[in-house]
């Protein structure tokens, strides 16, 4: 068989098995080597390594993820799929394809499993993916607020997504890409861009460009605050409303009236004609712990 991200071996898969690409589950197949090979080296995966891929497609990252990890697990969606990733990856001993959906996944369970599999070998675990582009923020935000006890489940997301997308994850503030996104993300991870990815490099072409994102996620949060819910409770409330001032935006915010809100910003030393869109996230959590106390003597 010719290489897996060849075009002709997309099309030779694909009537071979009968499959056609779901427009409703965003699939669009990488055919460049070279865009391979960045993703799975910006992904840093080495023998000690278990890999999770949210939907493997055809298995292009799966098979590269496997030359090097000591295990692959790809959680696939698709179940017209399975019969074409039994084929191409199956000179692999160390690949497991799941067939369910990733949003319902359990993943620490998923990942027990494979250590209890190969004992004593798995000391890291790092996810990859090729993300639809109408799933990207859900995913990322499961796999950042799966609570665990102990470290968190992933050292790393390497993760090719829409250029929107990425572009927000890395804005700063100030900026209009800067968000909810941005602020959560960040807060999880630091973050670092692996590669542009033109919209040529995909069957079927896609509307828009591409960017790989290296998240390396964070041991212990840059900053501490007195309740995580309330810090995104407020991150969710300024961004809601990224037109007002954070001095109307925030007025029921954790049950706080319009008085407590402006209290708690002035404790917080944060103008209240300012918007969300101009907060760092050391302003955020300063702010959250006002609105924090604030919601407590109400």
């Amino acid at each position: 068989m010719e290489k897996l991200y060849s075009p002709a071996t997309v099309r030779k898969l694909s009537e071979q098995y009968k499959f056609r690409l779901s427009k409703s589950l965003g699939q669009n197949f990488l055919t460049d080597g070279n865009i391979v090979d960045r993703i799975i080296e910006g992904a840093e995966i080495s023998k000690n390594d278990l890999v999770i891929e949210v939907g493997p497609g055809i298995g292009v990252l799966t098979h590269a993820a496997a030359l090097r990890a000591a295990g692959v697990v790809g959680i696939e969606l698709d179940r017209n799929l399975m019969p074409i990733l039994r084929e191409t990856l199956a000179e692999h001993d160390n690949v497991t394809i799941l067939n369910e959906d990733f949003m319902k996944a359990d993943l620490f369970s998923i990942i027990e499993a494979e250590k209890l599999r190969v004992p004593g070998v798995i000391d890291k675990v790092k996810l990859i993916a090729n993300l639809p582009y109408y799933i990207t923020t859900p995913i990322i935000m499961k796999i950042l607020e799966e609570k665990v006890e102990g470290p968190p489940l992933f050292e790393s997301l390497t993760v090719m997504m829409q250029k929107e997308v990425a572009d927000r994850i890395k804005a700063r503030p100030g900026t209009k890409e800067y968000g909810a996104l941005t602020v959560a993300v960040n807060y999880y991870c630091t973050v670092e861009q692996i590669a542009a990815v033109p919209k040529e490099v995909f069957v079927p072409k896609p509307k828009v460009d591409s960017t790989v994102l290296r998240l390396h996620v964070r041991k212990d949060p840059p900053i501490q605050v007195k309740s995580e819910e309330a810090l995104f409770a407020v991150i969710k409330a300024g961004f809601g409303q990224r037109r007002k001032t954070l001095g109307n935006s925030l007025t029921g915010t954790l049950g706080i009236s319009k008085e407590q809100s402006l209290l708690a910003l002035a404790e917080a030393g944060i103008d209240p004609v300012r918007r969300a869109e101009t907060l760092d996230l050391n302003e955020f959590g300063a702010l959250a712990d006002e609105v924090v106390l604030a919601a407590l003597g109400s």
